[in-house]
């Protein structure tokens, strides 16, 4: 009896980077090239079937050769060529938050559904550095049911098959595929290695093999098509087939119930991604947090008939965001003119952003009383359906430039009542009374202008801080808080909320790591060797630090002092570097800002900001898109997002901190270290023992030069603080926008647009949906607890209850006319 030859699914790709070590018009030369070669194949080839995903590729096509662009809609109809993945591109995949995949795939699948009449069901990322476990939900509620990906190598990370079932935080599944070899065969080697291939493909259920000339595009060359059908026809081992990866997947399904499962992400590789160019992580963070804020912003105003909602304009700034995803440009791989391209792009994004959020912040302005003789409004809008108590930050001028001797101090009134604030140093520096930087504490409502009047008195001179150093200590107390800085180290040495302490000494201390010139870290998980530490400049350093004609500074000082807050600033030195450290400390709750501004020129070198915790038995975890992921605390760098934690059963403590703009941590032997700068050379790849860099001529570096950081940490019980951490992330994050404005007095006040009755639950996005007649309003339930909640709408008197399980994201679309319909996560009613 013959036994039937199994199928062996052979998926020619090219692997094309829009941008890497070349710039966009050189991707955009290779991909018309590419495509018009694979395109000619397909034509005159009666098997063949070329695949290829990524919307970017298609939309330059289209612009630069329609012709073309018709070929391939005409050679996909006909089954030839096959539309794969369905994004707008490769992105990395563990940085962007959960909204940003949801867009890279409603993108993709919008644009291919337009203009190829396709709906991919497999979602593919050949090449991305890491894949986070909050994906597998993504794709499941998007309309995928399978993944196909190639890092982490087994090398890597061992999993429990190289066919698996993915699981979700949520619980959702999803099939995936780590393929075996690469996703590309060198040119006019392709039977070859494809043949090489084969002893891998025993042990799969459904063998699968990727070829293709790639990374700077090619895919298939005449030549090694011709091979490869020979060996089609000559192969004895298996039926070979010209596939698609839905194919492999379709195959693969009537084995669903041999798979195992694996609960977890799929990581590490190239470790140093989650910090190189750190300037385009932070402009990313930035462009997302603006977009998806001012998208809450404009759907409130569209909602109430303020403004007309700016589609158009919001999609572009949503391309730009996604191209800065890309997989060589967010993780920082990429050669220095791309970084430069990547930083314009994300400004253009952000230009964009800012022109929508001040039309529409004048226009939610509507109602608002003109002003009284004397006084200047501020006003702040909130975006966050919840209220949020905060320091709102606000500089105006006043009605004239006084040369007098005086200081003008502010007073904030709400509605008649006095808010503690104080004056702060502008950020201007002309040395006369004309600009001010006022500082306050309020409570913020919803979805919603609040208003904000200041009054004015003259004093001789601006008070002086009431806190000084003693016996070498600055002490600050609060009947929250206790925060000890040692004037002989620049550290924190105490940080107690609510009578109980959480830090250990020398807390906020700069560390040097050895590191090297690769951006990637290809050949580590961690980075432990610490070579150096910043130490407190001397009174004549910090003078010249902080460009002083003066001979002497004090290297750690009170600077800011007042009902709101108390700003300590120290001055540190390393080497050929310096850092600016601003401590700011609040006379309301526990939650303490450090601005950490660096000088940074060292090479082959880490930075890393330690902070000394307590406790025995202390885990690490952090936020991922779409859910709360445990991190490791053996010291391997962890890739996080908007916040990390320190937690210790034992004690019943957390110790969280909020970013906006990094992504790279580690934990070990209770120390937090963020990663914030590396050093090494653009696009330095290790192959081999190689010789990297030339030895006969100067070689850029990353991240040389001045940089910024900004952390927030709180402590408190477990419980309290993982419940809170996801909203005072996003608050940081998304800031509410104020604004010294003189409102004209016309109008009727808005109401609220959107709030949740939960103290919890995230409000992901409030847009309107890509019908561009419904609002889409996406929820997410941050903490791995179910949850329900009620979205009221008040312009349209709707309310909404949502249940949710736990890291469950829900998406429900809402006419105009208050009819809502439960959505998956691609705006189509949800069908069971």
């Amino acid at each position: 009896m013959t036994t039937k030859k199994r199928n062996l699914h052979l998926i020619c790709n090219a692997h094309l980077d829009p941008v890497w070590l070349w710039e966009w018009p050189e991707g955009a030369a290779e991909a018309l090239s590419t495509f018009r070669t694979a395109a000619e194949l397909c034509e005159n080839n009666n098997t063949f079937v070329f695949n290829h995903n990524e919307v970017i590729l298609y939309q330059w096509v289209k612009e630069y050769e329609p012709a073309l662009f018709q070929r391939i809609q005409k050679l996909v109809k006909a089954g030839r060529w096959h539309i794969m993945g369905g994004w707008y591109l490769q992105p990395d995949c563990n940085m962007p938050s959960g909204e940003s995949f949801i867009r890279q795939i409603l993108l993709g699948k919008k644009y291919f559904k337009e203009n190829f009449g396709v709906n991919v069901t497999t979602a593919i990322n050949f090449d991305p550095f890491g894949h986070t476990r909050g994906l597998a939900q993504i794709l499941a509620r998007s309309g995928y049911d399978s993944y196909l990906f190639g890092r982490p190598d087994a090398g890597s990370q061992k999993l429990p098959g190289e066919e698996f079932i993915w699981v979700g935080y949520d619980g959702s599944e999803i099939l995936a595929i780590r393929f075996p070899g690469w996703y590309n065969t060198q040119l006019g080697k392709a039977r070859k290695i494809i043949e090489d291939r084969f002893p891998a493909q025993e042990t799969r259920h459904v063998p699968c093999i990727l070829w293709g000339v790639g990374n700077h595009g090619g895919g298939p060359s005449r030549h090694d098509l011709k091979d490869v059908n020979q060996l089609i026809q000559q192969n004895q081992q298996f039926n070979i087939l010209h596939s698609t990866p839905e194919a492999v997947f379709k195959e693969l399904k009537q084995s669903r119930d041999k798979l195992p499962q694996h609960k977890g992400d799929l990581n590490p590789w190239a470790i140093g991604c989650y910090t190189s160019q750190i300037r385009i992580k932070q402009k990313h963070r930035q462009l997302e947090n603006e977009l998806y804020a001012t998208e809450k912003m404009a759907s409130a105003a569209a909602i109430q008939k303020l403004i007309q909602y700016p589609q158009d304009d919001l999609d572009t700034a949503t391309q730009d965001l996604a191209t800065t995803q890309f997989h060589d440009i967010l993780p920082g791989s990429a050669i220095q003119p791309v970084e430069e391209a990547a930083l314009r792009q994300a400004n253009h994004g952000l230009e964009i952003i800012n022109r929508i959020k001040t039309r529409t912040f004048f226009a939610l302005a509507a109602g608002q009383p003109q002003a009284k003789s004397g006084q200047i409004p501020v006003l702040v809008y909130n975006p966050h359906p919840f209220p949020v108590k905060t320091i709102v930050e606000c500089e105006f001028n006043l009605a004239d430039q006084n040369y007098d001797n005086i200081f003008v101090n502010v007073k904030v009134h709400q509605k008649g009542k006095l808010l503690p604030c104080q004056v702060e140093r502008e950020l201007s520096n002309i040395p006369i009374e004309w600009r001010k930087r006022v500082v306050f504490t309020a409570t913020l409502q919803p979805s919603r202008m609040n208003r904000f009047d200041c009054d004015f008195e003259n004093l001789p001179a601006k008070p002086k801080p009431k806190f000084q150093p003693k016996n070498n200590k600055i002490t600050f107390k609060t009947p929250d808080l206790r925060v000890v800085i040692n004037t002989r180290t620049g550290l924190i040495d105490k940080y107690q909320a609510k009578g109980a302490d959480y830090l250990a000494p020398n807390s906020f201390l700069p560390l040097v790591i050895k590191d090297n010139e690769d951006p990637w870290g290809m050949h580590s998980n961690s980075f432990p060797k610490v070579t150096g530490k910043f130490k407190l400049a001397s009174q004549t350093e910090a003078a010249w630090i902080a460009g002083l004609g003066t001979a002497k500074l004090t290297p750690v000082r009170v600077i800011e002092d007042g009902p709101v807050r108390t700003v300590i600033e120290a001055l540190f030195t390393y080497g050929h570097s310096f850092i600016c450290q601003q401590y700011h400390l609040p006379k309301q709750g526990t939650q303490v800002q450090v601005d950490t501004r660096v000088h940074w020129n060292e090479k082959d070198h880490m930075l890393k900001l330690q902070i000394a915790t307590l406790g025995k038995d202390s885990q690490y975890l952090g936020q991922v898109a779409a859910g709360v992921a445990p991190l490791p605390n053996d010291g391997r760098e962890a890739v996080a997002q908007k916040w990390v934690a320190v937690t210790s059963k034992q004690r019943d403590a957390a110790v969280t901190c909020v970013n906006d703009g990094i992504y790279g941590s580690s934990f070990n032997d209770n120390n937090l270290r963020l990663t914030l700068l590396r050093s090494p050379a653009y696009s330095a790849h290790p192959i081999n023992d190689r010789q990297i860099l030339p030895k006969d001529r100067y070689t850029p570096r990353i991240d040389q030069g001045e940089r910024f950081f900004r952390f927030w940490f709180d402590a408190g019980k477990i419980n309290e603080r993982l419940k809170n951490i996801d909203r005072e992330a996003i608050v940081q994050n998304e800031k509410p926008m104020a604004l010294s404005f003189y409102p004209p007095g016309i109008g009727q006040k808005p109401k609220p647009a959107l709030t949740l009755s939960d103290p919890v639950v995230q409000l992901m996005a409030f847009k309107k949906a890509e019908n561009h007649r419904d609002y889409i309003i996406r929820v997410f339930e941050p903490t791995g607890r179910k949850r329900a909640t009620i979205i009221e709408i008040p312009p349209i008197r709707k309310k909404i209850k949502v249940k949710l399980n736990p890291f469950e994201i829900k998406t429900i679309r809402v006419s105009p006319n208050g009819k809502h319909t439960f959505t998956n996560l691609m705006e189509k009613p949800i069908t069971k």
